[in-house]
């Protein structure tokens, strides 16, 4: 095996790691709505399908056997997670300002319109409104932890990308 196959390996491993984390993000997610009773807003959902569609590219990506494929899935990741910034961004303002809205009263519809709202209504259906203040994890809320998780997705896949190019 040549070395810039090895550092394709290396990259697709993390797609691997990084689709079963976001995964589990969205298991945490469904604990936390059916065992604690924490309804799910839209722009929480708005989150779960950014980390869903990351999790999907990154399996893909990791199944490319070429670099221009692999690198196209990456790049798709990457676009995933910057969608994902901004709805969690968002969702971190609303949790900051509680007398603002995320507009459940409009997003509501969009989000339940969605395609997977009707497949699986107790994944992506909206049941919560944004201002909602759940007990934080760890010291953060969920919003912050997944504005953590979609910006160090957002920042590790093109460095990651970078470095294993670079080296090879």
């Amino acid at each position: 095996m040549n070395e810039q196959t090895s550092h394709l390996n290396r990259e697709r491993r993390f797609l691997v790691l990084l689709g079963v984390i976001c995964l589990a993000l969205i298991g945490g997610a469904l604990y936390m709505q059916v065992v604690l009773g924490e309804a799910p807003c839209p722009l929480c959902i708005l989150q779960r399908y950014a980390l869903l569609l990351i999790a999907v590219f990154a399996f893909i990506g990791a199944a490319m056997p070429g670099k221009r494929s692999l690198t196209l899935l990456e790049g798709l990741v990457v676009l995933s997670a910057i969608g994902g910034i901004a709805a969690a961004g968002n969702h971190v303002y609303v949790l900051a300002n509680p007398a603002i809205s995320c507009g459940i009263d409009t997003l509501q519809p969009i989000v339940d319109g969605l395609p997977l709202a009707s497949v699986l209504p107790l994944v992506f259906q909206v049941d919560g409104f944004c201002s909602t203040p759940y007990p934080p994890v760890m010291g953060l809320s969920l919003a912050q932890w997944a504005l953590v998780a979609f910006i160090l997705t957002a920042v590790l896949v093109p460095l990651g990308i970078y470095r294993n190019r670079r080296q090879a």
